[in-house]
Parts: structure tokens; C-alpha cells; sequence
């Protein structure tokens, strides 16, 4: 017998009493974090999988383990089905019973309706793609820069540097005009704060449909001259305009937050790190293994990578059972030991090859090449324009998106130039 497409245990395949033992054992998600770089201690100190408890009451299980992390993610017996998946954060959305993902929600759809949307969407983000929007890239990079510095010595990183890129690549991509970038920078903000409240969530979702339905109006219309992954859709008319309409809001919702988190957090972490700046800036050859090694090291996706098992699966020495949800704590699998020696340094000539940022399988980041891309020239042309940049607080006193999906900073005061107590003093 199956419930909501999950296979129902066979009787007697966990007794009673291991349940009850089960429940007694398990601890709600740590969350709590001893730095802004570090993953929550109390996660670290749980075994390689472990039984967690969800607010919605479910009893399901945490990998905080590589290897049994990357096992799970590749395994074909866990979906990433929404109306399987319970939340282990955020009150809020936690009782709510989630509906299926509507036509073109890729991500929460699994094999073979995931596998013909990830098709028709590959060539748009394979590394042929990236390498014709490098110019953008760096363009977009370089008229940032020049508004940072036009409007100096100081300034949000976070609002004039780490947000506006990624939101015009990604709009150039999909060919959104660049003057809708603000709905989409605040309607995926909400949409990632596990807290924001469903009516809340609902708002946001539809700023962005409602985006994305008045671009495929105009491009049917001819009003746009344009060779976005929107407009060869449309010609194509491989898909309907749902499927364009929820397509377009799943790539703009995750295709520019994770690597605006990644551009902030990953400066942040350069700035109070001295030594490895230093070293990254002395050998310029050192840029690809760094932008590994950061994101191995900061690993933003905390929370929301999870799984459902669809039949009882023996994995790492546990059983997991059909329909229990499993969070995939990348942060902390990322600082597994026994795949990455000496894992809470910051090493910026380490080979971080292998790290699970991005995911892993058939789910891995669809645009992990263009992510790439955007942190590399962008943090390159930061440090080459403002050599001397620096914290323009105390490093305690920058605040952190704990309670999002995506983690990062909401604001990074820096400035550049010379320091108040060295400027000479006027008259």
C-alpha cells in the first residue's frame, strides 16, 4: 500500500518500542552557530546520521557525514517531492502540509518529469553558455564597482556590490529587463526566510510570477527583441506558459540569492582572514581553488536540502523508513574530517575538490557554472579595484541571515581609503 506515492511500511519492519526509544532520542535541529563562518557546534557533535525531531512532530533523521550525505543524494529511493517533505525549521510553515510542485517546479519533482525539465534547460547553463555571458559578467562587475566607488569611501557590500550582480546576470540570462531586478532581489529574500509566514510567502511568489507572465506576454506579442532562455522557450513551444511561468520564478528565485550570499560571506571571510587574502592576492593562479576551497568552507545552503525516503533504505549502519525525511546538513558535511583534513581552515590552496555545495546527483545545481563564474571575476575585480577595503565595523556586529535557507549576511559595512584616525585633520 502507498500513502501520497510513498510505499507504507511493512508491519513490524521497526517495533513499536525502537519508535518510542527513536522519539525519546530525537533533538530538534541545532541552529545556533559559534561563528558566522562556522556550522552550529551541537549539529558537529551528532553522529554521521542521527534522529531529529521537526516541529510539525515528524521523526525523521539529520546526515551531518560526507560520505553518508553524498549516498543520500545520490540515491534514487529519496525524492525531492514537496508534498513529502517536512520542514525542520520555522514554526511557521512547519504544520502546513505542502501541496505537489505545480508543472515546471523542477527542483521538487523527481524522475522522469525532473528529468525532461533539467533537459530541455542544460544547454542554457552548460559551460558553452557561460563562457558567451562572460563580457556580461564582467561588465555588469565593472559598473557596480564604478557606483560603489562613485558613491565611497564606504558602503553596504551586501546592497552595492553582492546583490546587483548576480540579479543582472541572471535577469541577461533569462531576459528579464535589468529594472524588475529589485522585485526579484525581494520577493526571493522572503521566499528563503524560513520565518516569513505563508501569507507573506504567497506575496512573494506571486511578484515574481507575475514578472515572468508580463515578459512571455510581450515576447508572444513580439515586443521583445531578445535571445534570453525565456524567449527560445517561447519559440520552441516545447513548454506551456505555466511551465515557462514557474520555470522562470524557480531560476530567478535560486539563481541569484545563493551567489549573492556566497560574494558577501565570502568577502567577509576574506577580510578577517588577512594571511589567506594575502596569499590569494599574491598568486592570481591561486582564484579557482580559492572559490572551491570558500565554498566548501562557508557552504550557504543550511537548512533547506532535504530528502524523503521512499522505501525503507539501510544506509550508514541506519534504517531509514519509508516516509521519513532526511536533512542533508551540508555545512557540516563539508567539515567532515575524514574527507577533509584539518576541515575548519580556511586553506586557499587546498584542493576542495568533491565538496558537496552545490549538491550532488541528479539535484546537483543546475547553475553551478555560471555561480562559478560570477564569484571568481567578481571577487577578483572587488580586491583589484579596492585593495585596501576593510570592515568598516566589528566583525561581531555584522548580522547574519540565520533563520534563512540560503545563509549569509543582511548587511557588510566596508570602506576603502584612508582610515578615519589617519586622515589629516582639516584646517
Amino acid at each position: 500500500m502507498k500513502i501520497n506515492g510513498v510505499p507504507r511500511r511493512l508491519p513490524g519492519a521497526q517495533a513499536g518500542g525502537c519508535r518510542m526509544r527513536d522519539r525519546r532520542r530525537a533533538q530538534p535541529l541545532e541552529t545556533d552557530r559559534p561563528t558566522p563562518f562556522d556550522p552550529p557546534l551541537a549539529l558537529r557533535k551528532r553522529a554521521p546520521l542521527s534522529r531529529l525531531a521537526y516541529p510539525d512532530g515528524h521523526i525523521g533523521w539529520v546526515a551531518t557525514g560526507y560520505s553518508v550525505t553524498r549516498a543520500i543524494l545520490a540515491d534514487p529511493r529519496f525524492s525531492t517531492r514537496r508534498e513529502l517533505l517536512h520542514q525542520p525549521v520555522g514554526r511557521e510553515r512547519a504544520h502546513e502540509r505542502p501541496t505537489p510542485a505545480e508543472p515546471g517546479i523542477f527542483p521538487h519533482l523527481d524522475p522522469p518529469e525532473h528529468t525532461r525539465y533539467r533537459r530541455l534547460l542544460s544547454r542554457h547553463f552548460g559551460a558553452g553558455r557561460v563562457a558567451a555571458l562572460m563580457p556580461a559578467i564582467r561588465r555588469h562587475t565593472t559598473e557596480t564597482l564604478d557606483a560603489m566607488a562613485g558613491a565611497g569611501p564606504s558602503a553596504d557590500l551586501v546592497a552595492s556590490f553582492a546583490m546587483p550582480i548576480p540579479a543582472l546576470v541572471i535577469c541577461e540570462l533569462l531576459g528579464i529587463p535589468a529594472q524588475d531586478r529589485h522585485v526579484i532581489q525581494a520577493a526571493t529574500a522572503v521566499m528563503n526566510d524560513l520565518d516569513s509566514t505563508p501569507e507573506q510567502t504567497a506575496v512573494a511568489v506571486l511578484s515574481i510570477t507575475e514578472t515572468v507572465r508580463g515578459l512571455l506576454t510581450r515576447l508572444r506579442a513580439g515586443g521583445i527583441a531578445d535571445d534570453g532562455l525565456l524567449a527560445h522557450a517561447v519559440a520552441t513551444g516545447d513548454l506551456s506558459d505555466e511551465e515557462l511561468t514557474n520555470l522562470g520564478m524557480v531560476l530567478l528565485a535560486t539563481g541569484h540569492l545563493p551567489t549573492s550570499s556566497m560574494l558577501a560571506l565570502g568577502t567577509f571571510v576574506l577580510l578577517t582572514d588577512p594571511a589567506q587574502r594575502a596569499r590569494l592576492a599574491a598568486d592570481p593562479e591561486l582564484t579557482e581553488a580559492a572559490i572551491e576551497e570558500l565554498l566548501r568552507y562557508l557552504s550557504i545552503l543550511q537548512f533547506d536540502v532535504r530528502r524523503t525516503a521512499l522505501a525503507d533504505v539501510e544506509i550508514g549502519g541506519q534504517l531509514i523508513a519509508a516516509g521519513e525525511t532526511v536533512v542533508l546538513a551540508l555545512p557540516v558535511a563539508n567539515r567532515d574530517p575524514e574527507r577533509f583534513p584539518d576541515p575548519d581552515t580556511l586553506d586557499v590552496n587546498r584542493s576542495a575538490a568533491g565538496h558537496l555545495a552545490f549538491g550532488h546527483g541528479i539535484h546537483q545545481c543546475l547553475g553551478q557554472h555560471l555561480a562559478r563564474a560570477e564569484l571568481r571575476i567578481a571577487l577578483t575585480a572587488l580586491f583589484e579595484r579596492f585593495p585596501d577595503l576593510r570592515l568598516a565595523v566589528p566583525a561581531a556586529e555584522v548580522p547574519t541571515r540565520d533563520r534563512m535557507a540560503v545563509y549569509g549576511v543582511d548587511r557588510l559595512p566596508v570602506a576603502w581609503g584612508a582610515a578615519p584616525a589617519d586622515r589629516p585633520s582639516e584646517g
